[in-house]
């Protein structure tokens, strides 16, 4: 089962991912954001919000409740990973 270990908020919207794979890299939540919509993706529009991410249980979280699998971040296109 994949897990994430770390997140880091970057400017510009892009939050940086390691995995329990050793996969790493960065994820674009405005590229995430585009194509979703929702009250509880709204709070993510104001930067100083989405800069609150954090990891729990492996997953990627906010504050409000909000949790991205770590499974779904892992396939996702809008992870360019780091080699």
């Amino acid at each position: 089962m994949i897990k994430l270990l770390s997140c880091q908020y970057h400017d510009n919207n892009l939050i940086f991912l390691e995995f329990s794979d050793g996969v790493s890299g960065f994820f674009n939540l405005d590229e995430y954001l585009s194509c979703r919509h929702g009250p509880m993706l709204e709070p993510l529009q104001d930067v100083a919000f989405a800069r609150r991410c954090f990891i729990d249980a492996g997953a990627l979280c906010w504050p409000h409740g909000l949790e991205i699998s770590p499974a779904r971040l892992h396939e996702s296109h809008l992870l360019k990973q780091v080699a």
